[in-house]
């Protein structure tokens, strides 16, 4: 087989496993309800509020 053959395949392989890899993530978002992702929204938050953010460093 030809090197760009197997690259071919290779790229296919590739583009295969990233498309069934984004399914699976959306399938798993889509299982939440619409309270669920409101819950995880407002912990996130909470979150966020109660953890300060780092300072920016000034460049000398």
């Amino acid at each position: 087989m030809r090197w760009w053959k197997v690259a071919g395949l290779a790229g296919l392989a590739g583009v295969a496993a990233t498309g069934a890899v984004i399914a699976r993530a959306e399938r798993k978002r889509r299982a939440y309800s619409a309270d669920e992702i409101r819950a995880r929204l407002h912990d996130r938050v909470a979150e966020a509020a109660t953890t300060p953010s780092p300072s920016p460093e000034k460049p000398e």
